[in-house]
């Protein structure tokens, strides 16, 4: 049995909605699934719910952007408690912060004569939070660009005439917000934080370890042969658990499929998260 611990829903920006996202984790093969919407747990109740129907573990999850440069930085959390009163209210600033961006992209992408709107963007995000993903769409149907990376790489990515920034968690508070909604945090694809060398990687993790961070994803797309051996390597050191994914976002969407080649990723990595999450004491209601 296989499982990808990492993957979205039109909660924030995937393509699937969370029954369909468990209906094709099923097809694939898939025996367990997290859901890891961008600053949301929207979509975690109804992928429990067809995760019943379906036959497929649903883990409740959450990816949260974090201040951090050189690169870039996000935290997973697994088996989420959506109720907390304060991670609602912490999500609302995020989702907020999120809302304000979005008028200030579209109205510099006009400025470079790229002619988009914002309803155009509302209808492809399908209801759910609005992202830069959704205006990438908008570019790449319009014929701006040929692929979602390319609008990234031209207009929306860090750095780009297009890209706004917006108001990030310090990575501390984001992992006692998780440890606050009875998950557990992991940090999700290092090789975005950009370090410098293997010293300042190390250095980074154990000041995460100390603030509580649980666990490395170490299986990933876009990690290669060496990074993954180095990731392993920190979270043997640092007993941190070893969690994997595609970061799944839609069929017709950069990025890795479910189940894809280089990910398979075995059921006993599921089942080591679980154990120590039980372990913390902080179980979920709803799981």
């Amino acid at each position: 049995m296989f499982i990808d611990l990492h993957t979205h829903t039109t909660a924030s920006d995937g393509r699937l909605t969370p029954s369909q996202l468990i209906r094709y984790a099923r097809e694939k093969g898939l025996g367990v699934i997290a859901v890891t919407d961008h600053d949301t747990v929207d979509g975690n109740e109804e992928a429990i719910g067809a995760g019943i129907r379906e036959g497929v573990a649903v883990v409740p999850g959450i990816e949260i952007s974090v201040d951090y440069t050189p690169g870039s930085m996000h935290m997973l959390g697994y088996f989420i408690a959506g109720e907390n009163e304060r991670l609602r209210e912490k999500l609302t600033i995020l989702q907020d912060s999120r809302a304000d961006r979005n008028p200030k992209i579209i109205e510099k992408l006009n400025e470079l004569g790229v002619a988009v709107n914002y309803d155009e963007v509302l209808k492809v995000s399908g209801g759910g939070q609005v992202g830069r993903p959704h205006i990438a769409q908008v570019l790449m149907q319009r014929g701006y660009t040929r692929t979602i990376q390319e609008a990234f790489d031209r207009y929306l990515g860090k750095g780009a005439p297009a890209y706004f920034d917006k108001f990030r968690l310090e990575a501390g508070d984001a992992i006692s917000m998780i440890v606050e909604a009875g998950g557990l945090p992991v940090l999700a694809h290092p090789f975005t934080l950009n370090c410098r060398n293997d010293s300042d990687l190390e250095r980074l993790i154990v000041e995460l370890v100390e603030q509580g961070l649980q666990g490395i994803e170490v299986i990933y797309p876009e990690h290669n042969a060496r990074q993954t051996a180095q990731y392993h390597l920190l979270a043997q050191r640092y007993n941190l658990l070893v969690t994997g994914g595609s970061d799944f976002h839609g069929e017709d969407m950069a990025g890795a499929d479910l189940g894809g080649e280089g990910l398979k990723i075995p059921y006993s990595l599921f089942a080591l998260l679980k154990t120590r999450w039980e372990e913390k004491g902080t179980p979920c209601s709803r799981h």
